[in-house]
C-alpha cells in the first residue's frame, strides 16, 4: 500500500485490509447474479518490492529469478546507468547495496520493473492472470500497459525543454526509451488469445504526457487482436470548449478506425471535470452537458465514482496529503488526492462512508452534495445520469451506432448516430446563452431543460437528444 494498492505482493491473495478471498467470491457472484461485469486492476509493469520474486531476485546475482527484473551491474555506486527518471520523482534506478548492482523502477523504489524479456515472467503473470479468469473475473484493466518493455540498450532518453506542465525532472524528457516499445504487440496479441479464450475483455491504460495521444493509444488496439478497448485521455485536458472537444472526438474516432473506442472525461489520477470545467453557478448545468456527452458519444463510456452527483476536487491540506508524488512536489506538482476523497453517500457524519476517520477527509459540501440528498432532487445530476442510461439503454442507436459530426464550433457539438434505421441527433450547448438549432423534425427523447416541444432554439446549456421522423 505504499502507493495504494498499485505495489503488488501477492497475485493471488486478497490484502486483508479490503477482506478475504471469500468475501471476493461473495462479491463476485453477487454481481454476476444481477448480470453486473466485475474487471480487475492488472499492475503488472512493476511488482512490489516486497514480493517474493524480487526477494529472491535481490537476495544474489546468481538467483534464479534475477532476471525477472532490470539490473544494471557493475557501475559505481552514485552513477546511474542512464538518464531515466522515475514518473514518482528521482532517477529511475536504485542501488541495491547487497548485490552491489542497480534496478529500475519506473515509480517508487519500491515497485521494481519486471523483464518482459524474460519468457518466465510472461508464463508466471499468464499464470495469475488466469487464475482470476478461472474464477470468473471479467476482465482487467491493464495499468500503464505501454512501459512493460524498455529500449533493450538502455539508451538516454532526448531532453524535453518544452511542453511540460509540472516542473519535475520526468516531465523534461521525451519518452523515446523507456515507454512504448515494439515489443508489446505481440504480448498482447498472445494476452488477447487468453482473454478470448474466457470470454473476458480488457482496457489499456496508456501513459502519455497532459496532451494526449489517440494515435498511440489506438496502436494497442492492433487489427482487433490485441487489447478489447484502450483509454485516450485527450479529453481529459479539453478546456470548456465545443470546436477543441468535437476535434478531439474526430481525432479519436479516426485513430481507432474499426476498433472499440472508449470514452473518459475522469479517473484517479487527475483532477474532476467537475472542478476543471466549473464555473460557479454554472458548474451543474456544465456537468449536465458533459455527462450528455460522455453517455450519447460512440464508445463504451466509463464512469468515475462520484460523477453521477458532480463530486469536486477536495480540499486537502499538506499534512493530510497521501499521495507520494504530491508530497514530494508539493507545492509545485498537483495532488492526485483531491480527486480520490471518499463517496459522498449522505450528510450524516462519514456522509456513510465510514464510522471511523476516512483516509482523506471529506468534501466540504459533502452536507448538500450526496446521493441521498440527490435522489430526493428530480432535477438533480444523478437523476440526469438515470435519464442517461437509460435512454441509452433502450436505444441501439447510442450503443452500437455510427458517429457522425454535425457540426463542432459556436458553442455548440451537434452530432448524429445512426443504427439499423434509427437515427438519434445530439446538440449540447456549451454556452451560458440561446443558441440556434437548425430545423428538425423528430422527437424529444430527452431534454436537459425537460422540454417536450421541439423548436429551434438551444436553452443555455442545454443537452437534447432528438429522434428523427423523416430524412433532412
Amino acid at each position: 500500500m505504499l502507493d495504494f494498492g498499485y505495489d503488488v505482493s501477492d497475485y493471488r491473495g486478497i490484502d486483508p485490509i479490503f477482506g478475504t478471498m471469500a468475501d471476493f467470491d461473495a462479491l463476485l457472484a453477487e454481481l454476476h447474479s444481477k448480470n453486473i461485469k466485475l474487471l480487475l486492476d492488472l499492475v503488472v509493469n512493476h511488482t512490489s518490492s516486497f514480493h517474493p520474486w524480487f526477494v529472491e531476485a535481490r537476495s544474489s546475482r546468481d538467483s534464479a529469478k534475477r532476471d525477472w527484473y532490470i539490473w544494471h551491474e557493475g557501475e559505481k555506486k552514485n552513477i546511474p546507468p542512464n538518464n531515466w527518471q522515475s514518473v514518482f520523482g528521482g532517477p529511475a534506478w536504485t542501488w541495491d547495496d547487497t548485490t552491489e548492482a542497480w534496478y529500475l523502477h519506473s515509480f517508487l523504489p519500491d515497485q521494481p520493473d519486471l523483464n518482459w524479456r524474460n519468457p518466465e515472467v510472461k508464463e508466471a503473470v499468464f499464470a495469475d492472470i488466469e487464475f482470476w479468469l478461472k474464477k470468473g473475473v471479467d476482465g482487467f484493466r491493464l495499468d500503464v500497459v505501454n512501459l512493460y518493455f524498455k529500449d533493450s540498450q538502455l539508451r538516454d532518453n532526448p531532453l524535453r525543454l518544452w511542453g511540460w506542465r509540472y516542473p519535475r525532472p520526468y516531465e523534461f524528457q521525451r519518452h523515446v526509451h523507456d515507454m512504448s516499445q515494439p515489443e508489446m504487440h505481440p504480448l498482447l496479441k498472445d494476452l488477447r488469445v487468453l482473454l478470448d479464450k474466457y470470454g473476458a475483455t480488457s482496457v489499456g491504460e496508456v501513459l502519455v504526457d497532459f496532451t494526449g495521444d489517440p494515435e498511440l493509444a489506438a496502436s494497442y488496439l492492433g487489427k482487433n487482436d490485441e487489447l478489447h478497448m484502450a483509454f485516450d485521455f485527450t479529453l481529459l485536458y479539453q478546456k470548456w470548449d465545443a470546436t477543441a472537444i468535437a476535434r478531439t472526438l474526430r481525432a479519436w474516432y479516426q485513430a481507432c478506425g474499426g476498433n472499440w473506442p472508449t470514452l473518459v472525461l475522469n479517473n484517479h489520477d487527475q483532477d474532476r471535470s467537475y472542478t476543471r470545467l466549473a464555473k460557479g453557478k454554472e458548474s451543474d448545468a456544465r456537468a449536465k452537458v458533459m455527462a450528455a456527452l460522455l453517455l450519447t458519444s460512440r464508445g463504451t463510456p466509463y464512469l468515475y465514482y462520484g460523477d453521477e452527483i458532480g463530486m469536486k476536487n477536495g480540499k486537502i491540506a499538506r499534512h493530510e496529503l497521501r499521495d507520494p508524488v504530491g508530497i514530494r512536489f508539493w507545492p509545485l506538482t498537483v495532488s492526485r488526492d483531491p480527486a480520490r476523497t471518499p463517496m459522498l453517500w449522505n450528510s450524516m457524519p462519514g456522509a456513510g462512508f465510514t464510522t471511523g476517520k476516512p483516509w482523506l477527509p471529506l468534501n466540504d459540501d459533502y452536507a448538500g452534495r450526496n446521493l441521498e440528498t440527490q435522489q430526493q432532487d428530480s432535477d438533480s445530476i444523478w437523476h440526469w445520469h438515470r435519464q442517461l442510461l437509460a435512454l441509452r439503454n433502450e436505444h441501439a442507436a447510442l450503443r452500437l451506432g455510427d458517429w457522425h459530426e454535425i457540426y463542432g464550433g459556436n458553442n455548440v457539438l451537434a452530432y448524429r448516430r445512426t443504427y439499423k434505421g434509427e437515427t438519434i441527433e445530439v446538440f449540447l450547448n456549451f454556452s451560458n446563452r440561446a443558441s440556434v438549432m437548425p430545423p428538425r423534425t423528430g422527437e424529444i427523447l430527452l431534454s436537459s431543460h425537460a422540454r417536450t416541444t421541439l423548436t429551434n432554439e438551444l436553452a443555455p446549456y442545454e443537452a437534447i437528444m432528438i429522434s428523427l421522423l423523416a430524412p433532412n
